[in-house]
């Protein structure tokens, strides 16, 4: 078997490494290095750095409709190309494989195609999630599926740790997906009226709207923990949350949006109805903490209101 595979983050480090032992991977085809750091020193992908690990040879295309990168893809002859977490390919490179193209997306699809399914699975209080291999074809998530799996959602969980959770999943499927086209199967295809859209989250629009009920606002925080982040004001600086638990009890009478009570009890939140407690958060310009080593610091404002 001839097979090609493309990717970049950490995510798709585990179906590389499980391709690469069960079918020896021809070529990798990853983003060029980028300037990080303070010295914005050339940093590969994560795939990168397996592939070299695991010394496969690494195609780098500034640009995916360059001829010559086509060219030497289509002379490695590939009969399968695996895609996870990479850019979206043209026609002329998906097609370039013999039995097909296949994208591993981290969700149950239909639902929430696009840049950020596992976040907005959390976010919209999801209690499934999962896998899905398709075929590539020119509209983005819609293509035909060879297989999913799935996992459960466990109450409370964010969406760091269902990607951590999703991505040796991620790799089963990408090998049971290759074995499947390699036998014959034929992929089915999706169904477009039960679609749901999961566009990218960027970080303005991670600001916490304390009038919505405490569910909502934890599967919101939770949706958005650890990248981009959920945030409020606090003392006219940004204050992140990255994990919080449903308080047992309701909002007294008084109590308005967003004002918050510092006790024994624990850092308790009032929201549109219910209440939160908090438990991992960052004020600005400090490094993420318990609620208990913030409040520990913290010996005046132990009562207040959020977002004002």
């Amino acid at each position: 078997m001839n097979l090609i595979f493309m990717g970049t983050p950490e995510f798709a480090v585990p179906a590389l490494e499980t391709l690469h032992k069960e079918f020896s991977i021809k070529a990798v085809v990853t983003i060029p290095d980028k300037p990080a750091g303070r010295g914005l020193k050339l940093q590969p992908s994560a795939v990168k750095t397996a592939a070299i690990s695991l010394g496969i040879p690494v195609l780098q295309p500034v640009s995916l409709r360059n001829v010559e990168f086509q060219a030497e893809l289509a002379a490695l002859q590939p009969d399968i190309i695996c895609v996870i977490a990479f850019r979206i390919l043209p026609a002329s490179v998906y097609s370039l494989a013999r039995l097909g193209t296949f994208n591993v997306h981290a969700s149950l699809l239909p639902k929430f195609r696009g840049a950020a399914p596992i976040q907005r699975a959390i976010m919209a209080g999801e209690t499934e999630s999962g896998v899905t291999s398709f075929l590539l074809n020119d509209i983005v998530d819609s293509g035909n599926i060879v297989l999913r799996k799935s996992i459960a959602i466990p109450d409370g969980m964010t969406a760091g740790e269902l990607y951590a959770a999703l991505m040796p999943l991620a790799a089963q499927a990408a090998a049971d997906t290759c074995c499947a086209l390699w036998a014959g199967v034929q992929p089915e295809p999706q169904n477009n009226e039960q679609a749901t859209p999961a566009p990218k989250v960027f970080r303005e629009q991670c600001e916490i709207d304390w009038t919505k009920s405490a569910c909502e606002i934890r599967n919101f925080i939770h949706g958005v923990s650890p990248v981009p982040g959920a945030w409020t004001m606090l003392d006219g600086k940004r204050f992140k949350i990255y994990r919080c638990a449903i308080a047992d009890v309701q909002n007294e009478n008084s109590a308005q949006s967003g004002e918050f009570d510092m006790s024994s009890d624990g850092f308790r939140v009032s929201c549109g109805t219910g209440a939160l407690f908090l438990l991992q958060i960052q004020p600005e310009g400090k490094p993420i903490m318990s609620t208990e080593e913030f409040m520990r610091g913290r010996q005046r404002g132990r009562q207040g209101r959020f977002g004002v």
